[in-house]
């Protein structure tokens, strides 16, 4: 299914999930402890270690792996981010308890592990089948973890491992607030690329319409929930053509919010 993608077991104790995950996905199983540094079969690889899934560049000076990790001290220190204050603000946290929201591509799940910090009841969806399997691997060690602060947390998150447009209705009926942070792969290769953007680049090539997060906004739009918000890059032009009723901005990511009714 997904042309330069394999996946190996770190460790005899990880073959069977490795093998699984290879049925799943339907790509390549490779041998236990293929050292990612020397492999030049497959450009990305996905590797099984306990209850991590990693997924690795291969080739030598490669950057480090990305992992869905919500205990990671970095998910730690950017929950007392400035950003996250107005991440709440957008969707309208504090105005009603529960407030019931949906990533609508959720991605690594960080903007939404974050809301659900902030007490949203999240629904997660995620359409890429690669990235929604790390996604439920990390939700599920957090559920699973020793902290109770990181286990309070992920038992308000729930993944959908589709396009948001194909829930329920009544799923969608019951939601508050969609939020949509678009990621498409960008061309630029700089330093100021993170790496975990850099992997998903050659993840996502070729397989993302560039009119689908206009697409999606409309779709989000026609819902009747009471606000959508998408983050956009400060200086993006709106999606879809589409103004919002106000925006709540950062140094580096703006937050168009249009609001469709109060939120009660």
């Amino acid at each position: 299914m997904f042309s330069g993608l394999a996946v190996f077991p770190a460790r005899d104790a990880d073959c069977a999930a490795a093998e699984l995950l290879s049925l799943e996905l339907t790509i390549p199983l490779l041998p236990v402890a293929t050292q990612s540094g020397v492999c030049s079969d497959y450009p990305l690889l996905l590797e099984v270690t306990g209850r991590d899934l990693l997924l690795r560049q291969s080739g030598r000076g490669s950057a480090g792996p990305v992992a869905v990790n919500f205990g990671a001290p970095d998910m730690r220190y950017r929950r007392r981010g400035g950003q996250n204050e107005l991440l709440g603000k957008a969707v309208g946290v504090g105005k009603k308890k529960p407030l019931r929201v949906l990533d609508a591509t959720a991605g690594l799940g960080r903007d939404g592990f974050i809301l659900a910090d902030l007490d949203c009841e999240m629904t997660l969806c995620e359409r890429h089948p690669v990235v929604a399997k790390m996604l439920s691997w990390g939700l599920s060690a957090a559920s699973g973890d020793d902290d109770p602060w990181l286990r309070s947390v992920a038992a308000r998150m729930s993944l959908q491992a589709l396009d948001a447009r194909s829930l329920e209705p009544d799923s969608v009926a019951a939601l508050d607030v969609i939020y949509m942070d678009p990621m498409f792969p960008q061309r630029k290769k700089s330093a100021s690329v993170k790496k975990e953007m850099l992997l998903f680049q050659t993840l996502l090539e070729n397989s993302v319409d560039p009119d689908d997060a206009g697409e999606l906004l409309l779709w989000a739009l026609s819902q009747s929930v009471a606000r959508v918000v998408v983050k956009r890059p400060l200086k993006a032009p709106v999606l879809a053509g589409r103004s919002p009723s106000h925006c709540i901005s950062g140094k580096a990511v703006r937050f168009d919010v249009y609001v469709q009714r109060k939120l009660s």
